[in-house]
């Protein structure tokens, strides 16, 4: 894929097209997701679109039982908790997402290292999509 400078396309944009963006330092060649406009590490502004890979794997976790409204709108609360890590993705950078089909009630039951793919959800409005990720079976 061609790169592009970050500001000429947004980052919701690629969710809602089924991609995941992150932003390569063409300085440092360093990674991030979601993209940035300057570089953490050396602070260098040259930054262009890179395509993520989809898959990664748990690096850690937080079960949440008391949500924001926007998840009580879609049904968890104490009786329904929701799950949210951090993937480190295959090939560097790390993101953090939903984590689905997994039992947030059993936190417990719930690995790190367990390897796991990017979904991309459209809920109500256009611009509205969230990134999840779930497990894959070995």
């Amino acid at each position: 894929m061609e790169a592009t400078v970050i500001s000429d396309l947004n980052f919701k944009q690629f969710l809602q097209q089924g991609k995941l963006m992150g932003s390569r330092c063409t300085r440092c060649d360093l990674s991030y997701v979601p993209p940035r406009p300057v570089c953490p590490q050396c602070h260098g502004s040259s930054l262009e679109w890179q395509e993520m890979p989809t898959r990664g794997r748990l690096a850690a976790f937080t079960c949440v039982a008391v949500p924001p409204p926007a998840m009580v709108a879609q049904g968890y609360g104490r009786d329904n908790p929701y799950c949210t890590g951090v993937i480190e993705l295959d090939g560097g950078g790390r993101v953090v997402a939903r984590i689905e089909h997994v039992d947030a009630a059993r936190p417990e039951s719930i690995e790190v290292g367990t390897l796991m793919e990017a979904v991309f959800h459209s809920f109500g409005s256009e611009d509205q999509t969230p990134l999840a990720f779930v497990p894959v079976q070995e």
